[in-house]
């Protein structure tokens, strides 16, 4: 989509979250990338990362001080930041420690901490959509159904003992154990009921370790990418599991697709649980919306056309110092 462009500048003052559980990136590699972002002049403000909540506040606090957020972490951790982030118009870098980092995929962020630094360094700013769910904010994917049981699965120690490897081994065991249920999903003049494993509702490309939720999906093009595949016989998804990896799930025989800038309306009976970036976050009954160009985050120059930094930021430090006072 056509963006304005303007010369990149990289934040003087930025706010630190960085999750200590995240799995990706020795202590030695993450303290190399924050010396890189603090040797190329900017003033970095550490908080501990905390709970969601705990996460929201802070940057709240610091909102009017400093000019980026920088959140070191997997999937989970940037989307706690997501709320804060969106509420403060702050722009978001990313040092992708995680497992899967699937935003940072999506993106092309590079997942060694040093060069993600690097890019975050450069200042080049892209305007990225949000979903939303309930009132949760999402970046890559929300779902129900198989892709619950299998975040259930994938447990703090699988991820530890396994790393992405950790995925396809508890897909093996969701989808032994995910049930078929019945949804009723409205979008605009839509309106189907069906009984099925799996709803997965897109805004960005990646999700689940590399699988893309359609090959021709943008974080930037306003759609909901939506697919849901039906409840044949639980084998029958095993070669479908094939075609997912690439997004390429569109006409298969059980496979219902589409794109949609409406909102879609999900209802089951009984409620069911929603899973948002990796976290199990809300119930059926359930509103998912996008939200256009929602939020500015640092991308490598190829990643997409460059966004100027907004009046706000500009305004914080006119005299061209850090400004950066809190400790």
């Amino acid at each position: 989509m056509g963006q304005a462009r303007s010369s990149p500048r990289p934040p003087r003052c930025a706010l630190l979250l960085l999750n200590p559980r995240s799995r990706s990136g020795s202590a030695d590699a993450v303290e190399a990338a924050v010396r890189r972002l603090e040797a190329g002049g900017m003033a970095l403000v550490r908080r501990p990362m905390g709970g969601r909540e705990d996460v929201t506040r802070v940057i709240h606090d610091l909102a009017a001080t400093v000019e980026a957020i920088v959140v070191g972490g997997g999937d989970g951790s940037v989307n706690a930041v997501l709320e804060g982030a969106l509420a403060a118009k702050l722009p978001l870098g990313i040092l992708p420690l995680g497992t899967a980092n699937d935003l940072a995929r999506t993106l092309g962020i590079p997942t060694d901490p040093l060069a993600a630094a690097g890019v975050i360094q450069a200042g080049h700013r892209r305007r990225i959509d949000l979903g939303r769910v309930n009132e949760h904010l999402f970046a890559n994917v929300a779902s129900l159904g198989l892709s619950v049981e299998l975040t259930r699965r994938l447990t703090a120690p699988m991820k530890q003992r396994w790393g992405r490897f950790g995925y396809p081994i508890a897909a093996a065991q969701a989808l032994i154990h995910a049930q078929p249920f019945v949804a009723e999903v409205r979008c605009g003049p839509l309106s189907e009921r069906m009984s099925i494993r799996q709803i997965v509702v897109g805004n960005g490309v990646f999700y689940g370790g590399g699988m893309a939720v359609y090959e021709a999906a943008q974080i930037d093009d306003g759609c909901l990418d939506f697919y849901s595949l039906h409840a044949h016989r639980r084998w029958w998804l095993l070669p479908v599991l094939l075609f997912l990896r690439g997004g390429r799930q569109r006409g298969l025989p059980g496979v219902r697709a589409f794109c949609s800038l409406d909102p879609i309306h999900i209802r089951t009976e009984p409620p069911l649980p929603v899973n948002t970036d990796g976290e199990i976050t809300t119930t059926t009954p359930a509103l998912f919306e996008v939200l256009p160009r929602a939020l500015t985050v640092f991308t490598p120059a190829s990643s997409g056309p460059a966004t100027p930094a907004s009046p706000e930021q500009a305004a914080h430090h006119p005299d061209g110092g850090s400004g950066c006072d809190v400790s």
